[in-house]
């Protein structure tokens, strides 16, 4: 029975409603494959076809898992790509910024402030892989580390483009336009008093906003 960070079998079958593998899994969690699959073979399987939790949840043909997720068997171990024997140009970044965590190099956490809460809408935490010495190439693992957007903005520099901010903060007026308004007399009268009132037609221009 392994014995570092132990998970209970409510704790793996969370994981497992939300995910479509055992690495998917892994990285929800946020530990190792391996250690994963260690604890997932110690629970047994509610359903009869299965023996374990792990035999359960083992997607071997990918379904439903994207394409660069899955793998193809030629690839290189991660450690080349790390150590630089591996030219890290050949591969997708993302494919790469999963696999640093569904293989152990990189805890799935802001570096600086441990920030790791999850997106209700499809559960990714919002994280920033930073490459310190600039090089997008150098996955070296002294020369990367995650940062939650609120860390990167406050050490590196601006998360989103001058154009990316102004479209979320524009709020400009849509559908302005001259609104004529039926008052009643009383109304009319009091908003003439207050110097409110249009002396013409007894009415009120307002212009409305939406």
């Amino acid at each position: 029975m392994p014995k570092a960070k132990p998970f209970t079998k409510e704790q793996i079958k969370a994981a497992m409603s939300q995910t479509l593998s055992v690495r998917a899994a892994a990285r929800y969690l946020n530990c190792s494959y391996h250690h994963l699959k260690k604890w997932m073979k110690f629970y047994k399987s509610d359903k009869e076809e299965y023996d374990t939790l792990f035999d359960e949840h083992l997607n071997q043909s990918g379904k439903g898992i994207p394409k660069f997720l899955r793998g193809s068997g030629k690839e290189p171990a991660l450690i080349d790509i790390i150590e630089g024997r591996a030219n890290a140009a050949s591969f997708s970044p993302e494919k790469i910024k999963y696999r640093l965590v569904s293989e152990g190099y990189l805890k799935e956490e802001c570096s600086n402030c441990g920030f790791h809460e999850r997106r209700v809408l499809d559960y990714k935490i919002p994280l920033i892989l930073h490459f310190k010495d600039k090089n997008k190439k150098n996955y070296r693992k002294e020369n990367i580390e995650f940062l939650c957007y609120n860390c990167y903005y406050l050490t590196i520099g601006d998360v989103f483009t001058d154009k990316q901010i102004e479209g979320l903060e524009d709020h400009k007026p849509i559908n302005q336009g001259k609104t004529d308004w039926e008052l009643d007399d009383y109304t009319a009268q009091r908003l003439k008093e207050l110097g409110l009132g249009d002396d013409e037609d007894d009415g009120l221009d307002l212009v409305s906003y939406i």
